[in-house]
C-alpha cells in the first residue's frame, strides 16, 4: 500500500484527509514541516507528500525546499494544499518543485484523483 505524508497544523484538516485517503493509502500525519523532516530523516520515505504552506516552526515553502535539496527525498511528489489562493504562491511552489497546488476548501474527490494520477506515473 502506498504511503502518503500529510503535513498540516490544523488537525481537523488532517483528520478529514485521513478519512478520505485511508481506504486506498497508508496515511501518516505531522503538524508542521519540522515534524515532517524529522520523520523523513528517521528513514521513512512516503510515496507522496501533501503539505499546507502556513504552519509554525517550518512552513510548507521551507519543507519543499528541504525535500527538494535532499538526496533521498528529492523525487517524492509534493502536492500543496493551502488556503493561500494567490497566483504568486502557486507559481512559487511549482517552481520549487511541487507537482500540484490545491486551494482550501477542496473537493476530496478531486484530491484523490490528483493523487492517483501522480502516483500512477
Amino acid at each position: 500500500m502506498k504511503k502518503i505524508l500529510v503535513v498540516d497544523d490544523k488537525s481537523s484538516i488532517s483528520k478529514l484527509i485521513v478519512q478520505f485517503l485511508s481506504t486506498n493509502y497508508e496515511v501518516e500525519t505531522k503538524e508542521d514541516g519540522l515534524q515532517a523532516l524529522s520523520w523523513l530523516q528517521e528513514g521513512n520515505i512516503p510515496d507522496l507528500i501533501l503539505t499546507d504552506l502556513q504552519m509554525p516552526n517550518l512552513d510548507g515553502f521551507e519543507l519543499i525546499e528541504h525535500v527538494r535539496s535532499s538526496g533521498y527525498f528529492k523525487d517524492v511528489p509534493i502536492i500543496v494544499l493551502s488556503s493561500l489562493d494567490s497566483s504568486n504562491d502557486r507559481i512559487k511552489c511549482l517552481k520549487m518543485g511541487a507537482e500540484d497546488y490545491l486551494v482550501k476548501p477542496f473537493n476530496p474527490e478531486e484530491l484523490i484523483i490528483r493523487i492517483d494520477r501522480i502516483l500512477k506515473r
